[in-house]
């Protein structure tokens, strides 16, 4: 035997299995605590249905109206919320620790512009060769990234070595 299928959203009608239930008009007014067939005759009478809003009240709350538009109506509120979300990036800079200072600066205004955007920034300094002897020369670049940054973003990951590369996580205030 198979279990009923499980419905989403409010019970509606029929659905309804308690004796008595709180209703609220199609104007939205207060009718009281009434029998729920009762209500559902009242839903039926006026063409509409009877949609339960607030189940874990006692008794529970329901609203005469038309159970597909109030579904429209939800899916459309849904899909506004999920319009207005902003997922954020995490976009790399790479750098090496001798960068020139042109090519430093370039790099601050791609950071800048992605903080504008709302983005995160990784900021990751390669190691090459020999230079992993002078760690101290990228901890002093990556320091002076933060310090640039400071006015518009915050440090999420403090700089750390990981192999050859030393790694700093910077996200807009």
């Amino acid at each position: 035997m198979q279990a009923p299928p499980t419905r989403e959203g409010p019970r509606i009608n029929d659905m309804i299995d308690e004796p008595t239930v709180l209703l609220i008009d199609a104007e939205g007014e207060k009718r009281g605590v009434i029998p729920t067939d009762e209500a559902i005759r009242m839903a039926e009478e006026a063409g509409l249905d009877l949609v339960e809003v607030s189940p874990n009240a006692k008794p529970p709350v329901c609203k005469l109206l038309d159970y597909g538009k109030f579904k429209y109506q939800a899916q459309k509120k849904a899909n506004e919320a999920r319009k207005k979300q902003k997922t954020v990036e995490v976009k790399e800079i790479k750098m090496r620790p001798n960068i020139d200072t042109h090519d430093y600066e370039v790099k601050m205004r791609a950071m800048l512009r992605f903080f504008e955007e709302g983005d995160k920034v990784k900021v990751t300094l390669r190691f090459r060769g020999r230079e992993m002897a002078h760690q101290e020369l990228g901890m002093v670049l990556l320091n002076k990234v933060k310090e640039e940054v400071e006015p518009i973003a915050k440090v999420e990951l403090y700089p750390r070595l990981e192999g050859r590369q030393m790694i700093m996580v910077l996200a807009p205030k």
